[in-house]
């Protein structure tokens, strides 16, 4: 760690000299990569540069920092060993999906979905922001691969930032330090992304004045600039607000990349499915935040001789391979859940995947140095403190832990990971599901007739809003794809592109597609699914329609199972109910065709003309039943 050099300026700031290779100490002989880290450190004027190698030596001197600063918790050693526990500022608690900017050369290739910034002034309004914001701060170099480092689905980056909560998170997160930072040799390309918490510790008249346990700025940027492949993020210390491998790099951005060369950057999990044959299929499926994903990606399955092992949980990258199949790999390498609703009922994997290495953001503190939130155990323990730092009590009136509380923990902690997780080929994709929070209308499970009409399905794709992101909690919202948030260009280009890649994939190769909603509700209000480890049920349809043993019925949705094709021995769910969870009300479908047609009509003439034409069978295949 070297200290910076800086000297006044006119206006009285100051800015970083023309820094040295050899003053950097830099482990990279990269011309392009020295440029840039030494252009932003003019920039920001850090007081000290460090270059992250990824060991555990770094990652345990940056937790001990942070638990002397008071930025990190730790938890008692013998229940949690290795775990820390975190509280962000109230103000800093999720995604800020309105200062989240895509600024394309041209507004119309953000498109109607996103918020789109011209790409000059943004980059003026970044530079003020970023001039100083690092001041008595460390700037540190984080390389990383999303992906197996030099796997052909891979992609390499670089993060700048000034906080080390940061750092140590994606080392959790992606394949950061040494080996990534050797891969960038002399014009490979690379992601560049900054990163700072806005709040530097030295103004420019050289005053000082002291840190907080969770910096952050009132003022706030996530900007992509898809032409580039530059991210910069100003303001927030918050999940994929800053930790920009995650949502910014493996979604936005790369989502354009995908449409360039041919693949699909992708919301979505990746499970390997076994059956008690030994048949293997590996399904991809695409859920709004707090839809169930980690629940399905760690799936404990009710039916005997059942194995399902987890490849991924949010984030899938699928490139066809050399047969035109598409072959997917996680490109992270550890989980950013939300914890609330996470227990031994609902996801016993997860819950012991907690047990050490983990870092917790915003849940409760007990009394003997453990962690507790919402569904964690029936009753909460007594003596919390809440996760703002204050005691709590069932009659506080308010949640322990914050709805979108999270943890962050190794992929290696995971007790069901696939052998194959780690495979820089990655695996068969062969079926892909599209799901929501439905109380109605949405059945259990339906078969898209066709790749065509599965991207159809996908487009169509609605959901109930959750704490993840904004808006009023259980509202209903468009989600096409999952990917409402995370397309990084035209919504409409991005359907284009799927229906692109199925016309050059052969037709034998094509995953098969399929809808789920676990969700869906009787008129009393109950939950007429049991779901969790049940849902194995529909999974063990969905691969017997894969190997042609699974009878269906066609209905105007799609096919669903036939009578008696849906394994439902042993549970309690009634024919009634059964019905309901398959049953296609006509007038509903209607008034939903007629809301999808208002949707797709945000999205001007660029909608392919292959929605339009499966909304018009969809009325027609209505009006027949």
């Amino acid at each position: 760690m070297t200290a910076l050099e800086t000297t006044p300026d006119g206006d009285g700031s100051t800015t970083a000299d023309a820094v040295p290779v050899e003053v950097l100490g830099a482990p990279t002989d990269n011309p392009d990569l020295l440029e840039w880290v030494r252009r932003t450190a003019r920039l920001t004027t850090p007081d000290a540069v460090v270059w992250c190698d990824g060991s555990r030596a770094e990652h345990d001197r940056l937790t001990a920092q942070m638990v002397a600063d008071g930025t990190l918790i730790a938890l008692d050693p013998v229940k949690r060993p290795g775990s820390f526990l975190a509280r962000s500022d109230p103000d800093d608690v999720a995604r800020v999906e309105h200062r989240t900017f895509i600024a394309s050369e041209h507004e119309a290739d953000a498109g109607p979905t996103n918020h789109w910034r011209e790409p000059a002034a943004l980059r003026a309004e970044l530079d003020g922001a970023f001039a100083g914001c690092m001041r008595g701060r460390t700037m540190y170099v984080v390389p990383f691969s999303m992906g197996p480092v030099g796997g052909p689905i891979s992609q390499l980056g670089v993060q700048l930032t000034d906080s080390p909560y940061v750092v140590v998170s994606m080392g959790v997160m992606t394949r950061m330090g040494s080996d990534a930072l050797a891969a960038i040799s002399p014009g490979t390309p690379f992601v560049p992304a900054v990163h700072s918490v806005g709040r530097p510790l030295v103004a420019a008249d050289g005053s000082t004045r002291p840190d907080v346990p969770w910096p952050c700025n009132p003022l706030k940027y996530v900007a992509h600039f898809p032409e580039t492949r530059e991210i910069w993020s100003f303001g927030s210390g918050y999940g994929g607000n800053a930790l920009l491998g995650k949502k910014c790099f493996a979604l936005r951005i790369a989502s354009v990349m995908a449409r360039e060369e041919g693949w699909l950057a992708e919301h979505m999990l990746v499970l390997k499915v076994t059956t008690p044959q030994g048949r293997v299929h590996h399904v991809a499926a695409a859920f709004p935040s707090a839809c169930g994903k980690t629940n399905l990606a760690m799936l404990q399955p009710s039916l005997p001789g059942w194995r399902v092992e987890t490849i991924g949980d949010d984030i899938a990258w699928m490139r066809p391979g050399a047969d035109g199949r598409l072959r997917a790999i996680n490109p992270e390498t550890g989980f950013f859940g939300v914890a609330p609703g996470t227990g031994p009922e609902t996801n016993p994997v997860a819950v012991e995947m907690l047990r050490e290495d983990v870092i917790f953001t915003n849940c409760a503190l007990t009394a003997d140095g453990d962690v507790w939130w919402e569904g964690l155990t029936p009753e909460p323990p007594a003596g919390l403190t809440d996760w703002r730092g204050e005691p709590w009590t069932p009659a506080s009136g308010r949640p322990a832990a914050h709805p979108n509380a999270r943890f962050t923990v190794s992929a290696a902690r995971c007790p069901s990971i696939a052998a194959e997780f780690d495979d820089p080929e990655g695996v068969v994709v062969d079926a892909i599901l599209f799901g929501g929070r439905r109380g109605s209308n949405v059945p259990l499970v339906a078969q898209a007739l066709d790749w065509t009409h599965g991207v159809f399905t996908g487009a169509g794709i609605s959901s109930e809003q959750t704490a993840a992101a904004e808006g009023t909690v259980g509202e209903l919202r468009h989600d096409p794809f999952a990917m409402l948030p995370f397309t990084g260009y035209h919504m409409a280009d991005y359907f284009q592109h799927w229906l692109d890649l199925g016309k050059r994939l052969p037709a034998a190769g094509l995953p098969a597609v399929f809808s789920v909603n676990w969700f869906r509700r009787g008129d009393d209000g109950r939950f007429l699914w049991p779901g969790f480890g049940e849902n194995a049920r529909v999974l063990e349809w969905i691969c017997g329609r894969l190997e042609g043993t699974a009878a269906a019925r066609f209905t105007p949705l799609g096919h669903v199972p036939a009578a008696g094709a849906l394994d439902v021995a042993g549970l309690d769910v009634s024919a009634e109910d059964l019905g309901e969870l398959f049953r296609v009300d006509v007038d509903a479908w209607l008034g939903e065709a007629d809301l999808l047609e208002e949707y797709f009509a945000t999205f001007g003439p660029r909608l392919p003309h292959e929605l339009t034409g499966h909304l018009d069978l969809l009325r027609y295949r209505l009006a027949g039943v």
